[in-house]
C-alpha cells in the first residue's frame, strides 16, 4: 500500500484479532486507523486539487448542499463540529451562510490535513474556527456541546463506525443535527457500469499524475465500495439513538447526504 509498508493481497487474512476492510483487503481492525493515516499523509496536500480532477468539480455543488439542507440561521449564533474536515471545506462554507458569532470546530485525526487547513483560513474566520487533531470514535468533546455534526467523506474510513455514530450523538445538544456527505451506490442502470471503469482505471491514473501515488487513490476506490448500502448506513444512525432519519441521492447516486436529528 505504501512505501515501507506491503500491500496484503486481496485474499490475506490476518492471523489473530478482530479483522475489517481496508478497501478490498482484509486487515486486524486494530490496525486500519494507521493505514488510513497513511493515506491521507500522503494525498493531504493535493486532497483539495484531486477532488476537483476527480469530480469535475462536482464536490463543490455537493458540499453546497450539505450547506443548504442545515439551513443555518442568519439570526442565531450556530456552534458546528466538522469531523474529518481537516481543510476546513465544510467548516468554511457553513460560517459563510451562518449568522455573526457562528463558531466551528474542525476535527481531524491526521496532522497534515489540519496544517493544510490552518494554512487556508480566512482572515474573517479566523476568531471563529478551531483545528483539533481527534479521532472520531472519541471525540475529546464534552456532551451536548454542539448544534451540529457535519462530516463530509469521511465517516466511509473510521475503522469502527457505530462508535462514531454513537460519539457523533453524544456530542450533539438536544434539536442538534447529523448530516454525513458520503459517496454511495449508483442507482442509473448502465451508468453503474460506467462509473466503474472510471473509478478502478481513470482515478489511480490521475492520482499517480498529480499527487504522485496511485495507490491512496486505489484504496478510496475500494472504500467505496465496501461501505455500507444506504439503508444499512441508516439503520446505524437508528441504533446510536438518531430520529427522522433519511438520505438523498445526488448525481445519480454517486453521492447520498444522510441527515439525523438528536431528538
Amino acid at each position: 500500500m505504501t512505501q515501507g509498508k506491503a500491500r496484503l493481497s486481496d485474499s490475506a487474512t490476518p492471523a489473530g484479532g478482530a479483522e475489517t476492510h481496508f478497501g478490498f483487503t482484509t486487515v486486524r481492525l486494530d490496525d486500519k486507523q494507521g493505514l488510513v493515516d497513511d493515506v491521507f499523509h500522503k494525498v493531504a496536500r493535493r486532497y483539495d486539487i484531486m477532488n476537483d480532477v476527480m469530480s469535475a468539480g462536482l464536490h463543490r455543488v455537493w458540499k453546497n448542499a450539505l450547506v443548504t439542507a442545515l439551513r443555518p440561521s442568519r439570526v442565531r449564533p450556530l456552534k458546528l463540529l466538522d469531523v474529518a474536515g481537516g481543510t476546513g471545506d465544510i467548516a468554511f462554507r457553513v460560517l459563510d451562510a451562518a449568522a455573526v458569532g457562528s463558531t466551528a470546530t474542525v476535527c481531524d485525526i491526521n496532522r497534515e490535513m489540519l496544517a493544510v487547513g490552518r494554512e487556508r483560513v480566512p482572515k474573517k474566520l479566523f476568531d471563529r474556527i478551531d483545528f483539533v487533531q481527534g479521532n472520531a470514535e472519541s471525540l475529546p468533546f464534552p456532551d451536548a456541546h454542539y448544534d451540529a455534526y457535519t462530516i463530509a467523506f469521511g465517516i466511509r474510513n473510521v475503522p469502527r463506525i457505530d462508535l462514531a455514530l454513537a460519539e457523533a450523538y453524544r456530542v450533539l445538544r438536544r434539536g442538534g443535527r447529523l448530516l454525513v456527505l458520503e459517496f454511495s451506490q449508483v442507482d442509473i442502470p448502465g451508468f453503474d457500469a460506467v462509473y466503474d471503469r472510471y473509478s478502478f482505471h481513470v482515478v489511480p491514473v490521475m492520482g499517480k499524475l498529480i499527487a504522485g501515488d496511485a495507490e491512496p487513490y486505489r484504496y478510496l476506490v475500494e472504500s467505496i465500495r465496501k461501505f455500507p448500502t444506504p439503508d444499512g448506513f441508516a439503520e446505524k444512525m437508528v441504533a446510536a439513538g438518531f430520529g427522522r432519519v433519511t438520505h438523498q441521492p445526488m448525481t445519480g447516486g454517486i453521492v447520498r447526504l444522510h441527515s439525523g436529528w438528536k431528538l
